[in-house]
């Protein structure tokens, strides 16, 4: 998640405060009783959202995407049989055999799988997927927070509200149903502050080298949450250019020259990734039909409670749609957010470049057609002006343009709260010069701007009760949001033939084993498990991916083959078709094409249908422990 920050050295009240009143600190190498206080409260909070799928680590899924909760369970298998067998980790052919997947040209979370694989080679993949995910929540708070009371905020307390805002606002929460990728930001805020930091004199090269090896590593987390990323410095950046022109010219140089560095080193160790990705075998071209591109967000969703906040309901997908909730604040934060950018723009840099943030993101986001409480109306959007095939947006969803507000929001908050824990305490004196900006020359040729004349204008004593009232208000608006444990389903284990090494006998090397239903994006989502939950032993045709159609377009799944949408169809009706020669005919090139060895079977709802359709077209199974097994070697062998 993008977070903008600016320099320490600007008072993120008044950004003119005289260095009297605020001294400039040397940098805790040591975290305070108080850091270690807000990073136990982001563990715990973490451990609270996952607590339902800590009832049963083994056995239960995501309610809401139980399809994406497996593809990051064999995601995490993925990771450590790449590490166990030595294998390239950019491919496999373990899943959608024989053409494999292109893991870049998927949310593959390598920077994550691999480092962790011992952990899944222990535990399994259920149990590393459960602990990263909370663990990540934390982690992006905790980097949030260190972000905000390093380099933004005094107030501790302000910067814990704002870690916690960043690290668990509603559409976090809501990825944290199956995604998390999307929740894994706690490298975001370092790399905002050290784009924001290039401007140092004397220090590009560190700052570039060290921003380049951030970059580069979180291109193995996430790509598209560094383009926000990117895309919010890009706007933060020409913010304060606008307002601090003679800063900005001064921070110039350097700011380029470490640019370049970390541009430079960042594609140094990233260029064969994102070249497979690509080019690489199974790449593709874009999403078939820009089918993202009307994913725009409702404006009744920027007053609506999310549904796995306190205040939320699941009845209110009703009203606006099931739709991501990546805003979903509420009205009281809205209305928080609104009378805090009245209170602190005129007097706050930050505040003045979180307000360009706000309405440029949101502006964005709202996709091709304007949508009001689910309804589309008539009004063109942003988006209606975008090709569907432009480079690096074609796979964007706009909606997810309001991540970056949810950022700008989280770093409102922290503002607002430490404006309000200044009030009542002393101000500066008349006559008073401020202290030079960061990267600005202390030269006195330039006119006075008007914060610097209010800075030196006599103030009068701030009002204490200010204080309580301002931090009843942020808690107010933040209570409703207050997550709830993630929903999470039961899910039938696989059967014991699978977990026992039962198919070990049927599946030789270079052979597959064929689940039914066949695993699909949306078929066959606990016999991709088996793949999962056995360590990837043994090949799947099928499964759950992207990857290219005859076009080269990227399309969700392996195109169907005649076999494959006959069992679809035949459990969709419950019905076993007619069947003719040819389909029978067309089931053994499709054994022949797929490697098979053995087809399995396993307890199913569609169980009888599938079973009778089976054996229609290849001929009567055994029964081997707890499943159906069609040992089809010999049928696929002939010719």
């Amino acid at each position: 998640m993008a977070v903008p920050v600016v320099d320490p050295s600007l008072n993120p009240v008044t950004d003119a405060e005289p260095a009297e009143v605020a001294p400039t600190r040397r940098p805790r190498r040591r975290p305070a009783r108080a850091d270690l206080l807000a990073l136990g409260a982001y563990v715990v909070l973490g451990v609270f959202v996952c607590l339902h799928y800590w009832g049963d680590v083994t056995g239960r899924v995501s309610s809401h995407l139980p399809t994406d909760h497996s593809w990051f369970e064999w995601l995490f298998a993925h990771g450590a049989y790449s590490v166990r067998h030595l294998e390239n980790p950019l491919f496999t052919a373990r899943q959608n055999a024989p053409d494999g997947v292109n893991m870049m040209a998927n949310t593959s979370l390598l920077g994550v799988t691999l480092p962790l694989s011992p952990l899944t080679m222990l535990f399994g993949p259920q149990v590393t997927y459960a602990l990263y995910l909370g663990g990540a929540l934390a982690a992006t708070a905790g980097t949030a927070y260190w972000m905000l009371s390093r380099h933004l905020v005094r107030s501790r307390a302000a910067a814990f509200v704002g870690g916690a805002f960043l690290g668990f606002a509603p559409g976090i929460i809501h990825h944290a149903n199956g995604q998390p990728n999307f929740v894994s930001n706690y490298l975001l805020p370092l790399i905002v502050v050290r784009v924001l930091r290039m401007g140092e004199p004397g220090r590009w090269r560190r700052n570039g080298l060290v921003l380049g090896v951030l970059v580069a590593y979180q291109i193995f987390i996430n790509e598209e949450m560094l383009l926000l990323t990117a895309l919010a410095c890009l706007v933060v950046v020409l913010a304060y250019a606008v307002q601090r022109p003679r800063a900005a010219r001064a921070a110039a140089g350097p700011f380029l020259a470490g640019l370049g560095v970390a541009g430079g080193l960042a594609l140094l160790l990233a260029a064969y990734p994102i070249w497979f990705q690509f080019n690489g075998p199974q790449s593709y071209r874009g999403l078939q039909g820009g089918v993202f591109h009307n994913w725009g967000e409702d404006l009744v969703a920027f007053v609506t409670f999310a549904r796995d906040t306190w205040a939320g309901d699941p009845a209110v997908e009703q009203t606006i749609g099931m739709t991501e909730q990546n805003t979903w604040f509420g009205w009281p934060l809205v209305l928080l957010s609104v009378v805090a950018l009245v209170l602190l723009v005129r007097r706050s840099l930050p505040a003045r470049i979180v307000a360009v943030l706000i309405v440029v993101f949101t502006v964005a986001s709202i996709g091709p057609r304007v949508r009001f409480d689910g309804v589309e109306t008539g009004v063109r959007g942003p988006w209606s002006y975008v090709p569907d095939d432009l480079p690096l947006v074609e796979m964007m969803m706009p909606t997810r343009l309001t991540l970056v507000v949810a950022a700008a929001v989280g770093v409102l908050l922290a503002l607002t709260w430490d404006a309000a824990a200044r009030q009542g305490r002393a101000v500066a004196a008349p006559g008073r010069v401020p202290a030079p900006r960061a990267g600005e020359p202390a030269t006195a040729g330039e006119p006075a701007t008007s914060d610097d004349q209010a800075a030196t204008a006599p103030v009068a004593p701030r009002r204490r009760w200010l204080r309580p009232l301002g931090y009843a208000a942020v808690t107010l608006a933040l209570l409703p949001l207050f997550p709830r444990p993630l929903p999470a389903q039961q899910i039938d284990p696989p059967p014991h033939f699978i977990t026992a090494g039962g198919w070990r006998p049927y599946v030789p090397e270079g052979r597959t084993l064929v689940p039914v239903p066949i695993p699909s994006n949306v078929h066959g989502l606990p016999t991709l498990r088996w793949s999962a939950l056995t360590g990837q032993e043994f090949p799947v045709p099928g499964g759950y991916f992207i990857g290219p159609n005859e076009l080269g377009e990227g399309v969700f799944g392996a195109p169907n083959r005649p076999t494959s949408t006959l069992v679809y169809s035949t459990m969709d009706k419950n019905a076993v078709p007619v069947l003719t020669d040819e389909n029978r005919r067309q089931a053994v090139e499709d054994l022949r094409f797929w490697r098979a060895s053995v087809v399995v079977l396993g307890a199913h709802p569609r169980e009888a249908v599938l079973r009778e359709l089976v054996t229609a077209l290849i001929g009567p199974p055994q029964r081997v422990d707890d499943v159906w097994v069609w040992d089809v070697r010999a049928l696929v062998d002939q010719r």
